[in-house]
């Protein structure tokens, strides 16, 4: 009968899957996803934000608040749509610059 039971719990044990310990297994697997993201940060292309004071993130930007961001008047901007410096999004009769096309603008400047 003892021996009946010896062999049920040689069965019931878990299968060793890996050559480790499960903690050291775990240890070694954050160690790999750790240097993946840092790798994958290292490839990834940094895009400079400029900071510019009372400048807050919107989506877009209309031409009022572009003028008292770069201290230009109106005719200014619109010598920049002409040539190319700022590309306008209308939208009904308004018309508006997104914040990407800003951030471009700050990188050339600088």
């Amino acid at each position: 009968m003892k021996e009946m039971i010896k062999k049920e719990n040689e069965f019931n044990a878990t299968p060793m899957l890996f050559p480790y310990e499960p903690d050291v297994f775990w240890q070694r697997v954050r160690l790999i996803i750790r240097e993946e993201i840092r790798q994958a940060e290292k490839d990834t292309p940094v895009i400079p934000m400029y900071e510019t004071p009372g400048m807050q993130y919107k989506p877009l930007y209309k031409i009022t608040e572009v003028c008292q961001l770069f201290q230009v008047t109106k005719p200014t901007i619109y010598e920049w749509i002409k040539y190319g410096k700022l590309k306008p999004l209308k939208i009904r009769s308004r018309v508006f610059f997104l914040w990407q096309d800003i951030q471009n603008l700050l990188t050339e400047a600088a």
